[in-house]
């Protein structure tokens, strides 16, 4: 999947047969997979099956593609992008400059049921697929295949797909021609269906029928893929999506209309049959079978793909505790992070074996990632208001026309929420509490911490590394200080220096941090602070990026020994005379924060809990890629206490 990713992103600007089929393989998977549950969904939630429920029922999957897939997301979305990249993390960086109070919440709520249908995406695309063994023998084992499947998808994540990449986009051209072709040979059975584009039946249903919003919560089903549409955004470039989904809208509408002529014939037996494997001839039934199975795989290589990249953007954007990262190629784009898979594993089995059937997890989809569906209209609202031409008067029309469609979805899939929707706002919920109990812990951390000036100790610091009675502490002493300021530094890091046993060193840096709101930036500024003694580095890192510092030192250090800005020779003379370097040492200043140093209890529980969160990630010094070998790391508290108030002198009792 990255090397397919990666050769769509160095032409994502370009148009052509190659880069339209590499698009098609990325993008569409979820969506493209929606024809497998939709209509058997739609069935199983009407009270009484009719010629003007199904036309009305497919009306209403036409209708939801192009308001929902089609405008919001092709036609709006596509064009909210920061630096070219997409997704709902992407958008909040690109707005979060503006300030607006709360809009973090909204950011944070949207990833999080965004990543929560990341679990029940594979559950529900993989066991549908398998079902249809049934109509080749009912005695086939259902629930082993699907788990050895989905054990599969998850084992080979730690390998890298790029291999198996370079096929998806051939697969899936394969998987929507099926669908549309399958869809118009079964249309022939009943022509009227076409009907269903007059919008006129979809309203009339949801008027007529009792039970519209189980049909609504059904329907929705159709279009839950168009959050992971706008996240590609970045893989395949707007032109691209926008050509593909073109392609892809026609095939799957034809596939629906196909099935809905299908139940409209066969009304006394379409209860409990799954309408897509209806409308398959009984000789391509194990072809549809492995085609709805590897569309299924690409679907949920996809979802998880894109886990990792939405928890990849948390971090940077320091919604989420740093985990370790692994590259399995050398590819751009290509993250495995052990945990997350490996969480996602238990959930997804977990999902299969509480929910048993497809039809059962049918009521559990769609809950979550209509909410995040919400909190990107209100993100792209933000988006026109403060960054397009438009006025406030169609930014308010596009607000409310859209909370008010998404808003009824919403209200539709609450009805299935004791059926099976708690299962992934539950999910939604512990992703999200820990998210916010990050980002808060985060602030009140920075409240604590106090910076000075370092150019007030540039005499003292100078003085400390000619003081030959100091025994050296290291040829290069680098800081890691998060600071926007070249002359401001966390006021621990010059205790460390000065106080905490005093450290000489031949060369002092000051390396400052800051993540950018930019996808894809790593560069870097270097100043000479004291001649010979002191230097700074400000490193920008974009929200996309994996820092790796040692990395980056190697080469800053390389580029200005280059041009002759800085002498890294050892100063010993055996060392120095043969040309040998000075060593570096990093120092980590870590503040700790005890809960007896402060009297507010909220922040005390608050501070509880990060610590606990602290701990499915891990440290700063491997999160920052450094080699532990030459970090030292300094624990101070974050608090100062006040003066104890039980203790008393008392005269000396011998």
């Amino acid at each position: 999947m990255g090397q397919l990713k990666n050769n769509v992103e160095a032409t994502a600007n370009k148009i052509s047969f190659a880069t339209l089929l590499m698009t098609t393989g990325i993008v569409f998977g979820d969506i493209g997979t929606s024809p497998l549950y939709v209509m058997k969904a739609i069935v199983g939630s009407a009270s009484a099956l009719t010629e003007s429920y199904v036309v009305g029922a497919v009306s209403c999957i036409i209708w939801t593609l192009t308001l929902q897939t089609t405008i919001k997301y092709v036609l709006i979305a596509l064009k909210a992008d920061n630096k070219g990249e997409g997704g709902i993390l992407a958008l909040y960086a690109l707005l979060r400059r503006h300030k607006r109070k709360g809009i973090y919440a909204i950011a944070i709520i949207g990833a999080s049921t965004l990543l929560a249908d990341g679990i029940i995406t594979p559950a529900i695309t993989v066991t549908t697929a398998i079902e249809g063994l049934v109509n080749i023998s009912p005695s086939l084992p259902v629930l082993p295949v699907v788990i050895v499947i989905i054990s599969v998808i998850f084992f080979i994540q730690r390998f890298g797909t790029s291999n198996i990449g370079k096929s998806f986009g051939v697969f899936m051209l394969g998987w929507f021609l099926m669908l549309g072709i399958l869809g118009v040979a079964a249309m022939t059975a009943y022509i009227p269906i076409i009907k269903a584009f007059n919008p006129y039946y979809a309203v009339k249903l949801l008027i007529d029928s009792p039970s519209w919003f189980l049909v609504l919560g059904a329907v929705f089903l159709c279009t839950t893929g168009a959050e992971a549409l706008y996240s590609d955004l970045g893989h395949c470039g707007r032109k691209n999506i926008t050509i593909s989904w073109i392609f892809v809208k026609i095939m799957l509408i034809l596939n629906y209309l196909g099935q809905g002529a299908w139940i409209i014939t066969h009304m006394g037996e379409a209860s409990g049959i799954n309408p897509f494997y209806a409308i398959v001839p009984d000789g391509m039934m194990i072809f549809a079978v492995i085609m709805a199975t590897g569309a299924a795989i690409v679907a949920s290589q996809a979802l998880i793909s894109g886990s990792f990249s939405i928890l990849s953007e948390a971090m940077n954007l320091h919604f989420w505790p740093r985990m370790q990262i692994k590259h399995p190629t050398n590819i751009k784009g290509q993250l495995y992070i052990p945990v997350v898979n490996a969480f996602m594993y238990i959930a997804v089995i977990a999902t299969v074996l509480m929910f048993k059937n497809s039809a059962h997890m049918e009521a559990a989809y769609g809950l979550a990632i209509t909410i995040t569906m919400l909190m990107t209209t209100f993100l792209l609202g933000y988006y026109l208001r403060y960054t397009s031409k438009l006025g406030i008067i169609s930014v308010s029309l596009f607000l409310g026309a859209y909370c008010l469609i998404e808003g009824i979805f919403l209200a539709a899939n609450l009805s299935k929420f004791t059926e099976g929707g708690w299962f992934t706002l539950l999910i939604g919920g512990m992703l999200c509490i820990i998210m916010f109990v990050w980002v808060n812990a985060l602030k009140i951390r920075s409240r604590y911490i106090t910076v000075k000036k370092i150019s007030d100790y540039y005499d003292i610091i100078s003085d400390i590394k000619n003081d030959g009675s100091i025994p050296k502490y290291a040829s290069n002493l680098i800081y890691i200080n998060h600071s926007h300021s070249d002359d401001e530094v966390d006021d621990k890091l010059i205790y460390s220096i000065i106080n905490k046993q005093p450290k000489r060193a031949d060369h002092y840096w000051i390396f400052n941090l800051s993540y950018v709101d930019t996808p894809n930036t790593l560069e870097y500024s270097f100043k000479t602070l004291v001649p010979g003694t002191l230097f700074c580095v400000n490193l920008r890192i974009g929200f996309r990026i994996e820092p790796r510092v040692s990395l980056y030192l190697r080469q800053i250090v390389e580029d200005l020994v280059k041009t002759g800005e800085i002498d890294l020779a050892s100063t010993y003379p055996s060392l120095r005379k043969n040309g040998i370097a000075g060593d570096f040492r990093f120092i980590m200043i870590h503040r700790v924060y005890y809960p007896e140093d402060a009297q507010n209890s909220r922040q005390n529980l608050l501070m509880s809990l990060y610590s606990i969160i602290r701990k499915i990630g891990i440290d700063e010094t491997k999160a920052l890629g450094l080699d532990t070998s030459v970090v030292v790391v300094e624990r101070v508290p974050l608090i100062i206490g006040g003066r104890a108030k039980n203790i008393r002198r008392i005269e000396r009792i011998l």
